[in-house]
């Protein structure tokens, strides 16, 4: 294929497709870009086909080279590794949108892959790479019902801007990815800061212009290369196998479906039903040569599915009721707990109905700060949250390890709750919250951001409001529509969209919508975030009647912060030669210490008498000496005839002479003091020059009778020598008798 590009001018920036350039093995390649930031994305199928298995066996996968920006890879062998979670929610925003594009029956191993080779900061790759994913599918072999773009949408000062970069996100109101066909939007997620349904709406609308203008640039490359797409056919199931399977079941098929409202027992239904389609099957097609090659397990399968979708959907259009006997908009009975886990520094257990998320907080320093590093400079989150979903939640038995799946639950419920965690100059921990599903049967995403609200409350997070979310389902054959409130996860597998909003009382703070249906009203949309609002704000109040403000205090087991503010001037003081003293005051009263350009200064611990310690540490090195007051010091070093050098405060040293030890005579320092021995002195001169006359004689009782010796020196008027007398000049008189005894020969 020759080489061919096409390019508009895209909200002020060169946007380009170009192709047959680069990578021209693949069935389809595209290079985007964007100002200085490009994004190769190829996509191949496998020659051979895979008829046994039972799902659409599509891989999509996001990576960034760490040269695109001019950085080095991180770790010991300097070479990227796994993927990041950055990485992965971003291999997930492209895949969302063009899995529904491709024939569910396509039988060939597909790979869709994104690499980010050149990085602009203003410039974010992620949307890029889905509409690159999109082009290469058309251009390719494999089956594609595309175009489809992704763009960005931020809202500064009441403006859309689309695809804003990573500062204008800073002061945006609004951060959502939407992705769509030229007639419908297919997904959303993203995060916003308490915007109402209307301006969800809005952001939807003006995201779809855009998204139309990026189609068509996908149109016309296309339009431009000769396109030949492989052959394939979805295979029909014959009718007489249907046939048989229906007959086998469509009685029990029924009655179970009205009947049965527990998970578990739906679960046992469906098995045995599904056993006995096979059973029906296998003697229907025993010893007939034209059926002699098919899977009847997987038709069997596959037929039942249809037919208990089937049935599902038209119990809920025509009859109005449930799978579990609930109403259209009736949520699942509610329960809250908080400070379950004595020794966590917050926690709290929601569950709503047959989901269950055990939510777990934890206090931390700067240190435990969440590092970040990918294409942008290095930063770090000090609020966080992961979503674990162990196989027993769901009473299955597999591997344990953190899929895409936890990961992008995880970050939904994380973006939800990020509006309300207050400033770290309120409170100046680092948060993480760690929701555990023990139970799952629909929304366990939703699920945990209604245990973090309430597990952070618990450990005493001054968040601004509560959040709670709520996973909303459509059903819509024509004319006839059913939007579900809190669906079970029976009712995401047979709806046509899936949509979970999270917010405050006050709007919304997150949301994510697949959807799976082409041209969906927007009327249908409005109401179904109304319908939402209601139910977020019943399951809000269900919430605050367990807990509607944070405790008054954190965890005993939590770290204690104490902060004060220091002359900027004393900074080096504190932090010392290479780290030294900083390093030797945390290890000594077993604190952590922050200290900032500005003076603020925080010391953590987990107890008083660790702050204490540190608290005279630091007190020492701010504490201005003054004459005339009694030290606690160390003995530093010792010069014999001469007198001892005391450090009296934390990097302040004086002398303290040998006529000022005792009042006795002393002849041997190593007599009454040795080095690191603690003694008590006073301070009896500060020196122009800023040196430190310091007496220990002074802090003694004075002997009865006691007569100061006769200085030799002058009065003051002499000048510096009565300044000596004062600290010495006695025992000059007493030991210049002793003075020859103490020199060698004469020479």
């Amino acid at each position: 294929m020759a080489k061919q590009e096409v390019s508009i001018n895209f909200d002020g920036k060169e946007y380009s497709l170009q192709t047959g350039h680069l990578a021209r093995f693949a069935s389809g390649s595209v290079m985007v870009r964007c100002g200085d930031t490009m994004v190769l994305v190829t996509a191949v199928a496998d020659e051979k086909a895979s008829p046994e298995i039972d799902y659409l066996p599509l891989q999509v996968e996001y990576r960034e080279k760490s040269s695109a920006a001019g950085k080095f890879p991180g770790g010991f062998l300097k070479r990227e590794g796994r993927p990041s979670d950055h990485e992965v929610l971003c291999s997930r925003l492209i895949d969302r949108p063009i899995r529904p594009m491709i024939p569910k029956t396509w039988p060939y191993e597909t790979q869709v892959l994104a690499t980010v080779f050149s990085f602009e900061p203003d410039v974010d790759p992620d949307t890029l790479g889905m509409v690159g994913a999109s082009a290469a599918l058309m251009l390719s072999d494999i089956p594609f019902e595309g175009p489809v773009s992704e763009v960005r949408v931020g809202r500064i000062n009441g403006e859309f801007v689309v695809n804003p970069s990573h500062e204008q996100l800073k002061e945006s109101d609004i951060d959502m990815t939407i992705a769509g066909t030229d007639t419908s939007i297919v997904m959303v997620e993203g995060e916003s800061k308490e915007i109402s349904e209307q301006d969800f709406l809005d952001t939807l609308e003006f995201a779809h212009s855009k998204i139309k203008i990026l189609n068509d640039l996908q149109k016309q490359l296309v339009a431009k290369c000769e396109v030949v797409k492989r052959d394939f056919v979805e295979k029909e199931i014959p009718a007489e196998i249907s046939d048989t399977v229906m007959n086998a079941v469509k009685e029990e098929l029924h009655d179970y479906i009205y009947s049965v409202t527990s998970k578990n027992e739906r679960k046992a239904h469906r098995t045995r039903l599904k056993e006995l389609a096979l059973e029906k099957l296998t003697e229907f097609t025993a010893n007939k040569e034209e059926y002699s090659e098919l899977n009847l397990e997987a038709l069997a399968e596959e037929i039942f599915s249809k037919l208990e979708k089937k049935e599902m959907r038209a119990m809920i259009l025509k009859d109005k009721k449930r799978l579990d006997g609930r109403g259209l908009t009736d949520i699942r009975p509610i329960s809250c707990e908080v400070g379950i886990l004595p020794r966590s520094h917050g926690s709290a257990l929601f569950t709503r109905g047959e989901t269950q998320s055990l939510g777990m907080v934890t206090l931390g320093t700067n240190r435990d700060d969440q590092m970040i590093d990918g294409l942008l400079p290095t930063y770090t989150n000090r609020f966080y949250l992961h979503y674990n979903f162990p196989p027993y939640s769901t009473g299955e038995v597999k591997r344990l390890g953190t899929g895409r799946r936890e990961i992008g639950h995880g970050h939904l419920a994380e973006r939800a709750l990020k509006f309300v965690i207050p400033e770290e100059s309120v409170f100046p921990y680092t948060i993480r919250v760690v929701s555990e599903i023990l139970e799952s049967n629909g929304s366990s995403s939703m699920a945990t951001v209604c245990s973090g609200t309430l597990s952070l409350l618990d450990a005493g997070v001054p968040i601004k409001k509560s959040v709670a979310g709520i996973a909303m389902g459509l059903i819509k054959e024509e004319e006839d529509v059913a939007i579900l409130s809190d669906i079970l996860g029976d009712e995401d597998f047979l709806g046509d969209m899936d949509f979970k909003v999270a917010g405050t009382s006050d709007g919304i703070t997150a949301c994510q919508m697949d959807i799976k249906i082409e041209g969906l009203p927007i009327e249908i949309m409005r109401r179904a975030l109304e319908q939402a609002r209601q139910g977020r704000l019943h399951i809000l109040g269900i919430m605050n009647d367990t807990i509607s403000q944070p405790r008054e205090d954190i965890s005993p087991y939590a770290p204690r912060f104490t902060v004060l503010t220091v002359p900027t001037d004393k900074i080096g003081a504190i932090i010392g030669t290479g780290g030294e003293t900083i390093r030797g005051i945390t290890q000594k009263a077993g604190v952590e210490i922050k200290i900032d350009d500005d003076g603020t200064l925080t010391i953590a611990s987990t107890s008083k008498e660790s702050t204490d310690i540190a608290l005279e540490e630091i007190n020492g090195i701010l504490r201005v000496p003054e004459e005339g007051e009694v030290y606690e010091g160390t003995v530093k070093e010792i010069r014999e005839g001469m007198g001892a050098f005391i450090e009296f405060l934390p990097k302040k040293q004086g002398l303290l002479h040998i006529s000022q030890m005792a009042y006795e005579r002393v002849n041997n320092i190593s007599d009454v003091m040795k080095v690191g021995d603690k003694v008590e002195v006073k301070l009896l001169e500060i020196t122009p020059d800023g040196k430190f006359r310091l007496s220990r004689r002074a802090t003694m009782p004075e002997p009865e009778g006691w007569v100061e010796p006769e200085s030799t020196y002058r009065s003051s008027s002499g000048g510096n020598r009565d300044r000596r007398s004062s600290g010495g000049g006695g025992r000059d008189r007493r030991s210049s008798g002793n003075r020859d005894n103490q020199r060698g020969p004469r020479r």
